[in-house]
């Protein structure tokens, strides 16, 4: 019978390997354990406040089988696959220039190009922003997805006077 429980000791990473399989799924294999984990996924624990540490392991049912003090600890081509994979889950484009602003019943709704398309999305609370700078910021949308205003002063005038309610 083989142990489910997260396989971490005393913060030393217990994953020997991630690559992916020929149907293109992570597999994970952990030091001690026998089977691999098929159709894993790598999430990262706090994406916000410091994202290139602390990186969860989890089985194909979301169960958190290792975790990642940092991804250095991987050998590198392990520590490839899993920057790829943090990389693709996480869509944060950048905002280029607002394009259409309305506000109506205190909600926001933004209309912006972006350095992956256009893009629209709500802006519902305060909370929803989430500062990095005097000048940078998160824009979290209801469905969780994050938008980044990377230097607010290098935007243009109509988009500075509608994003700068939020700095």
């Amino acid at each position: 019978m083989t142990d489910d429980r997260p396989n971490t000791d005393s913060g030393v990473c217990a994953v020997e390997r991630i690559e992916r399989n020929a149907s293109g799924e992570l597999v994970v294999t952990l030091a001690g354990r026998a089977e691999p984990y098929v159709g894993a996924r790598v999430a990262r624990c706090f994406p916000w406040s410091i994202p290139e540490a602390y990186v969860s392991v989890r089985s194909s049912e979301g169960k958190e089988i290792a975790l990642l003090d940092s991804l250095e600890a991987l050998d590198e081509a392990s520590r490839r696959i899993a920057e790829t994979e943090l990389h693709g889950s996480v869509f944060q484009p950048r905002i280029r220039r607002v394009t259409a602003f309305r506000m109506e019943f205190g909600v926001a709704m933004v209309t912006a190009e972006t350095d992956r398309g256009p893009v629209s999305f709500e802006i519902r609370q305060r909370e929803d922003v989430r500062h990095l700078s005097p000048t940078r910021a998160l824009l979290r949308d209801p469905d969780g997805n994050t938008y980044e205003v990377e230097d607010l002063d290098a935007l243009d005038d109509y988009s500075r006077k509608h994003l700068q309610t939020y700095f």
